[in-house]
């Protein structure tokens, strides 16, 4: 059963196409790493970069003044790369809140509705091919690409559906080097039961975009997979964020042939771990390690703290920086255990402070000195 919180208190719908978005070599990547001689990270005030970083002496923000930062990796390096999704722009984030540093701009980029660049993963051979993979909106479909930074995005899916809202983003790599896509219904649910569309599913593919098993689609009947994440004790386990505009938001976990909104005759059916009403959730983020998962929420206001034991949800989520920085959005968890967060408040819901949006780095204190999380 799941638990649900309470808390007080396409190609025919009009989009002309906007590359370019074409196959062509992908070359080697530069390099990317901390500040060097040769290649120092710009100096604070540059119009053309962000802000610095500072933030009144908080030391939880690392960066400021971007523009709806959605897609966020942590790099091998510890350092993270976050997308801005109106712009298209790149950006390495230092956690010791050095100025961002501008890598590159993916071209082709929709903005229309919540489109836009959205999700970002690494490689899972980044160590020797430096490979991006974005989930983005172009005019005409949303899609999944590949490039190394200052390359030209190469595909690897194309013709998940498109629309102005409920364009889905997640990805996420399985432990064989196979990638999961979370996707949209666009706002019409019945595209989520339609074996034959992409849309509302959890897509499975190899990393040239070619179906794991009898087809691309690992379960169904979603409404707009923001987010997905492997993780728990169980690297096998896939967990799914699931923003709805008409109902509770969802995690789920996501099995092949799962199916999450009208179960199917013979189709596996599993209800959601947690339910987030809508005025509290808002979910777009997860992270996970050990049996505890974060969770981004944009109306909530907060990352709420899961813990997950026997393949459910037993006790009531526990809020971090509640209603401290706003809409609160992308997450990804580095090897000292510090969870980076992407704040929302210029994406036209929320009310942006001067210096929004952010990028945090949250470090609880244990007794080593970093984070046990």
């Amino acid at each position: 059963m799941a638990l649900t919180l309470v808390l007080a208190g396409c190609a025919e719908d009009g989009y002309e196409p906007a590359g370019p978005f074409r196959p062509l070599p992908e070359g080697q990547p530069p390099q990317v790493g901390p500040p060097t001689e040769s290649t120092p990270a710009p100096a604070p005030g540059d119009p053309a970069e962000p802000g610095s970083g500072e933030s009144g002496g908080d030391p939880n923000v690392v960066a400021t003044d971007l523009a709806v930062p959605t897609g966020l990796v942590v790099l091998p390096d510890g350092t993270a790369v976050v997308g801005e999704r109106e712009t298209g722009r790149l950006l390495q984030v230092f956690p010791d809140r050095s100025p961002p540093r501008e890598l590159m701009v993916v071209p082709g980029i929709d903005t229309a509705g919540d489109g836009g660049l959205l999700g970002l993963a690494l490689s899972p051979t980044f160590d020797e091919d430096g490979l991006f993979y974005a989930y983005v909106s172009t005019a005409t479909d949303n899609r999944v690409v590949r490039f190394p930074l200052g390359g030209t995005p190469n595909p690897v899916l194309t013709g998940i559906p498109r629309g102005e809202v409920h364009n889905g983003g997640g990805l996420a790599f399985a432990p064989d080097g196979t990638l999961f896509v979370g996707t949209g219904d666009t706002g019409d649910p019945a595209l989520a039961q339609d074996t034959a569309s992409l849309g509302g599913k959890v897509l499975h593919v190899d990393v040239f975009g070619q179906p794991v098993g009898s087809g691309p689609v690992f379960s169904r009947g979603h409404a707009d997979v923001k987010a997905l994440c492997p993780g728990l004790d169980d690297p096998a386990v896939l967990l799914a964020v699931d923003d709805s505009s008409t109902g509770p938001d969802e995690l789920n976990t996501v099995l092949q042939d799962s199916d999450h909104g009208w179960p199917a005759p013979g189709s596996t059916s599993t209800g959601p771990l947690l339910e987030v009403p809508g005025d509290a959730g808002g979910l777009s983020g997860c992270a996970a390690v050990g049996g505890t998962v974060f969770l981004g929420a944009l109306e909530g206001r907060r990352v709420y703290v899961v813990t997950v034991e026997g393949g459910g949800v037993t006790e009531e989520p526990t809020a971090l920086i509640p209603e401290r920085y706003g809409r609160l959005r992308t997450l990804a968890l580095d090897a000292e255990g510090g969870l980076w967060v992407t704040t929302s408040n210029g994406d036209g819901a929320g009310t942006p402070a001067e210096d929004d949006d952010k990028v945090l780095r949250i470090l609880p204190p244990s007794s080593g000195g970093s984070s046990p999380i």
